[in-house]
């Protein structure tokens, strides 16, 4: 199921798969969905909650997976991959594209006031405390504390938002 607020602007070239699980897809109030942005109802069952004020730019590909709740009043830079799924590939004798997906853990939570910068890479079991600031091109994974600046690969702290 689909749901999008009205005042919500969609581009015409963004493209939001509806789930064939029933899983829900919302989008609040005054949130943006740029061109080129893909919704992908893929790996799990969970829901793709967007809150209000949000901006999605272009080129971001969003798998709905194990769930994905994204706060009110967060940018995520072009170019982004949320991926709260993981494909299981323990066993060698089976191809990995028919051994599935691993367990949940626990989806992504992108708390308010959120900034992730450009080609950056957000993982299943990821939770973005309040007003954190992502640096371009980090592969985020785990808890992060609020009002904190996080950038790279491996993910470090580097700074705290006064």
């Amino acid at each position: 199921m689909i749901k999008i607020d009205s005042s919500a602007k969609v581009s015409q070239l963004a493209d939001i798969e509806d789930s064939v699980r029933g899983t829900l897809i919302e989008v609040g109030a005054n949130s943006v969905i740029d061109s080129f942005v893909k919704i992908k109802p893929a790996g799990g069952n969970g829901d793709l909650v967007i809150g209000n004020n949000t901006v999605i730019n272009s080129g971001i590909v969003i798998y709905t997976g194990n769930g994905v709740k994204i706060g009110n009043n967060v940018a995520i830079a072009a170019n982004c991959t949320l991926a709260p799924v993981n494909h299981e590939f323990i066993n060698r004798n089976i191809l990995i594209c028919e051994q599935g997906f691993k367990k949940s853990k626990g989806g992504i939570t992108i708390e308010d006031d959120v900034w992730v910068g450009s080609n950056s890479i957000i993982l299943d079991g990821t939770h973005i405390g309040q007003g954190c600031v992502i640096g371009a091109g980090s592969l985020v994974r785990g808890i992060l504390e609020p009002y904190s600046v996080y950038a790279g690969n491996p993910l470090k702290k580097i700074g705290t938002r006064n």
